[in-house]
């Protein structure tokens, strides 16, 4: 029987579903599953999980929040519970994200780590089962640089440059999610290009030269491919430490039945040694001289707020009609 370029990526790459959509993490039974405000939102609008949220914030009322607090609190149990729900399903881990408002902040986006954790411990969930999600400013890498130092797990996301992954393997981190399918939507608008090869695919070319770069220098710290549009370009970073998947091209690969051969392999890279660490003013310059990089960890910070903030009017709405807050 053929094997599926899903079933032969799976022999490559571990693939985790980037989804909070229950029914689609159960269909796919992947390893680890990812999750981000955006999703979290879209699953929220979901009748089927009306009870979810109903029970989050009954917890928050019972926990005395009010006025905005008790939403913002809402939200937070909320995104817990979903991670709770996606663990029954899945073997490995979950990765939570901070609220992206915070992603300048250092010391407050060590707090609210510890937050969901505190409260994934609550539903008897270890905190080794949990990858807490930050954005790769140097504010938040620093965050998880701390967080890392106590054994809390981090996975680094909004990552568009090689700056950011040096930042992330000076910081030790668990993980980090370089973005490809914005990087290249970013070169096919700034340069008129409707379509790249994939052998050329600007996102799909970032990974590879930071998977390099990782393996060069033997950092530890894993890698995953997010944000893909096609699963050309999914197939495109095969051998990748994980690769990160939403459930449309999850169900594409699996009726997909080209052969799939490894594109990323550590066996042929040159060790070069321990990597020298990155000075803040370095990272800041080398953000700076890189429009891609800067436009695209803005624009997916102030993407994340806003998703937080229509889920916080969505749960308004729910509640107002029967709750004074």
């Amino acid at each position: 029987m053929t094997l599926t370029a899903l079933n032969q990526l799976k022999n490559l790459t571990t693939i985790v579903a980037d989804s909070s959509d229950l029914s689609a993490i159960e269909k796919f039974r992947p390893l680890d599953a990812t999750t981000n405000p955006s999703l979290i939102t879209a699953a929220a609008k979901q009748p089927e999980n009306q009870a979810l949220i109903e029970a989050a914030f009954e917890q928050a009322q019972q926990e005395g929040y009010v006025d905005n607090a008790l939403i913002e609190r809402t939200i937070d149990i909320l995104t817990v519970k979903f991670g709770v729900e996606i663990l029954k399903l899945v073997e490995g881990r979950v990765s939570t994200e901070v609220d992206a408002s915070l992603s300048f902040d250092t010391e407050a986006t060590i707090a609210k780590a510890k937050e969901l954790l505190a409260l994934y411990a609550q539903y008897g969930i270890d905190s080794d089962r949990i990858l807490i999600k930050i954005a790769s400013t140097w504010q938040g890498i620093q965050a998880a640089k701390a967080l890392e130092e106590e054994g809390i797990h981090t996975n680094l996301t909004l990552l568009f440059g090689q700056h950011q992954a040096h930042a992330c393997a000076d910081a030790k981190v668990t993980l980090i999610s370089p973005f490809v399918g914005r990087i290249l939507d970013w070169y096919k608008k700034a340069e008129g290009v409707e379509a790249y090869p994939i052998e050329k695919d600007p996102g799909v070319l970032s990974v590879k030269r930071i998977y390099e770069f990782y393996k060069a220098h033997g950092i530890q710290t894993e890698i995953m491919g997010a944000s893909f549009r096609s699963i050309d370009q999914v197939l495109g970073l095969s051998g990748c430490d994980l690769l990160t998947v939403a459930p449309n091209l999850l169900a594409e690969l699996e009726n997909d039945q080209r052969e799939v051969q490894a594109q990323l392999s550590a066996k042929d890279i040159q060790v070069q040694g321990e990597l020298s660490p990155i000075s803040h003013a370095d990272f800041d310059a080398q953000l700076k001289q890189d429009p891609m990089a800067s436009e695209l960890l803005q624009g997916g910070i102030d993407g994340f707020i806003k998703a937080r903030e229509q889920l916080a009017a969505l749960l308004r709405e729910t509640f107002l009609s029967t709750t004074e807050i």
